[in-house]
């Protein structure tokens, strides 16, 4: 059937065949009203995620191997299935996640473009790396033998679905773009907030896989509630890595799970950042109510519910802080609630904004507007001292909604301190005025060491699908601060460097032959 057809029918995807899973089942819910969505989805059992494993391996030798032209199609052909779901898929990611129309379409675009910029990518052939030294039979003393490097898939990856990114993060996300282009087969763990979600995007996948001519076992989609479904996937001998999305508790524990296996693998987890906004004088001076206003809209994008939202603002001390702060509370003054994705997620917001708001050395700046529906957020900006922060862990942790701490900092000696004091961040915005440059000059290397993308005179919000974006950054940003898991670079998780040295050509891949088309180096 085709994708634009598909109708919902509570089935998992093992392969090409649709499986009503035995487990425990789960629906979608409606985070706006509480309703109930039909249809039911079984759970996956351990016997489904063997089966989906055991297929992903047996599609491993022939789909890491297909040309290149091939994949860049079958990526693009996915790309052009989840359009062709138009409307049946907008509404259900409305339905599942309280997200409005504007904010969806935006998503399934991105979506769309990162999957068709890794097709240009898989084209182009230079993710693999290529490399060839031919031999030097007359080098002295020793003649060299001819050597010829390439990157190859490194086998079947998991992918978790994410709760606030239902498309650009999950089923067909970045994780998934980056797994099957760079030709390792994916099984795709699906939100349990967004099971309707997932499976549209499942059957857009599944009917690529089709098309194309490829293994079935290059796709399979499991659902189910709770952490089971998760934990067997990742212990299942067959796979190689792990692509995850969520809270710092759910990607610790799938870390401990891959470095417990008998084969450990690698888990490319995001998991906390508070993504540190730094206002300097000068900047405060020239448009300190403007920046305030615009830091309110960016931590109130998405009901706050972005791995990048500012969490932290630090402001070396002066007249123009109280300029920002009056921005910032006549903006969120005026801010209407906004509904969260799910109930757990509303009730963890609720329980961590209270307790700031109860402690003894935080100050209640502003609340924005009561909520007027079930699982909204109220807005909240808060303030405390330089000392009280650095001295309390407690307030530098994520608040996963629309909330944030303000400190104001004394002077540059005590933002050093912080910084340095500090996790690692996805993020850290600078809020600079040419005066300003020379402050900030001396703590760029501090920066450099605790986020992976640095900006100026913006926030985090809002991530770029480019060649050139970093989204990661040392732990507990993500789990391994050398990768990304947006842009193009996010292909080289899923990738392993193979040496042949003295292969006929007859045996060698085409990347590495002589004459081939690849994009090569040649060390002479």
């Amino acid at each position: 059937m085709a994708s634009g057809n598909s109708p919902l029918t509570g089935e998992m995807l093992i392969g090409a065949t649709p499986v009503t899973g035995g487990g425990e089942p789960l629906r979608g819910i409606n985070p706006a009203t509480g309703e109930a969505l039909d249809p039911v989805f079984g759970g996956a059992t351990a016997a489904d995620v063997q089966q989906a494993c055991s297929l992903a391996d047996e599609a491993l030798i022939t789909y890491r191997e297909t040309s290149l032209a091939d994949r860049a199609a079958f990526l693009e052909t996915i790309a052009d299935n989840i359009l062709k779901l138009d409307d049946a898929l907008i509404e259900r990611v409305m339905a599942e996640s309280g997200l409005p129309r504007p904010r969806v379409e935006g998503e399934r675009g991105r979506t769309v473009g990162q999957l068709r910029l890794f097709a240009d990518l898989v084209r182009s052939g230079t993710w693999l790396d290529a490399r060839i030294a031919p031999a030097q039979p007359d080098r002295k003393p020793l003649p060299r033998v001819d050597l010829r490097l390439r990157n190859v898939a490194i086998g079947p990856v998991a992918v978790f679905g994410a709760s606030n990114f239902p498309l650009a993060f999950s089923v067909a996300g970045g994780d998934t773009a980056s797994a099957l282009a760079a030709g390792c087969p994916v099984v795709v763990r699906a939100h349990p907030a967004h099971p309707g979600t997932s499976a549209l995007i499942g059957t857009a996948i599944r009917d690529a896989v089709a098309a194309c001519g490829l293994h079935e076992g290059v796709f399979s989609l499991l659902q189910g509630p709770g952490n089971a479904v998760g934990q067997a996937l990742v212990n299942d001998p067959r796979i190689k890595a792990v692509g995850f999305t969520g809270s710092r508790a759910g990607g610790l524990a799938l870390m401990a799970t891959a470095a417990a296996r008998h084969q450990p693998i690698p888990v490319y987890a995001e998991m906390s950042s508070v993504n540190p906004v730094l206002l300097f004088p000068g900047a405060l001076a020239e448009r300190g109510e403007a920046i305030g206003e615009a830091f309110a809209a960016a931590l109130q994008l998405g009901a706050g519910q972005f791995c990048t939202n500012p969490g932290v603002v630090l402001a070396l001390d002066g007249p123009g802080v109280d300029s920002f702060i009056a921005g910032a509370q006549a903006k969120l003054a005026e801010s209407g609630a906004q509904t969260m994705l799910t109930a757990g997620i509303h009730a963890a917001y609720d329980r961590q904004v209270g307790a700031l708001a109860g402690h003894s050395a935080v100050a209640t700046l502003v609340r924005g507007a009561a909520p007027s529906g079930p699982h909204q957020a109220q807005a909240a900006l808060f303030e405390t001292d330089a000392d009280s922060f650095l001295a309390d862990p407690r307030l530098q942790e994520e608040t996963f909604g629309p909330s944030s701490v303000l400190v104001r900092v004394p002077d540059m000696a005590m933002l050093r301190r912080i910084i340095e004091a500090m996790e690692g961040q996805l993020t850290i915005a600078l809020h600079l005025a040419d005066a300003d440059l020379p402050a900030a000059r001396t703590l760029l290397p501090a920066l450099e060491d605790k986020a992976g993308r640095l900006l100026v005179n913006g926030f985090g919000t809002g991530v770029e699908v480019s060649p050139a974006m970093v989204h990661g950054g040392p732990f507990p940003a993500t789990s391994d601060g050398r990768s990304t898991s947006v842009g193009t670079l996010a292909i080289r998780r899923f990738l392993r460097p193979v040496c042949y040295q003295d292969m006929p050509q007859a045996l060698l891949p085409d990347a590495l032959r002589d004459g081939s088309a690849v994009p090569h180096d040649l060390v002479n």
